[in-house]
């Protein structure tokens, strides 16, 4: 599977020879001026290990992990999955999600964001 079928305001930031993958929304508006560069959303595939311990990740498992991040601590969600092409169908299927707001990203967070919320529902839903 490869990343051609990402709709509209994803784009790929990095894939890695290894099979991991960086995708992200929308990098012209994240850009620190009009939305915080840290709230670029961000989708990870990776076989590195989810453990919390530092430096955890730079260790290769089995599995495939798909996590978007709305900020470097905030997981909106997260999938497993068994090979890496499922691991990359499941990627676009999270952008998709995200792209047709489908995915609660107010759910995510303990303490609301509002003017980025409504700055997000702008971009979402066809800006």
């Amino acid at each position: 599977m490869s990343f051609e079928a990402l709709p509209d305001g994803w784009r790929v930031w990095n894939e890695e020879p290894s099979g991991r993958a960086i995708l992200v929304y929308r990098p012209d508006v994240f850009d620190g001026d009009e939305v915080p560069a840290e709230c670029l959303p961000t989708i990870y595939l990776t076989n590195g290990a989810r453990n919390a311990r530092p430096g955890s990740g730079q260790y290769a498992t089995d599995e495939w992990h798909v996590v978007l991040f709305l900020e470097p601590e905030i997981e909106a969600v997260t999938e497993t999955h068994g090979s890496r092409e499922a691991g990359a169908d499941a990627a676009v299927d999270v952008a998709e999600r995200f792209a047709a707001g489908d995915v609660d990203y107010r759910g995510a967070y303990q303490v609301p964001r509002e003017a980025y919320f409504e700055r997000l529902d702008d971009l979402v839903d066809g800006e």
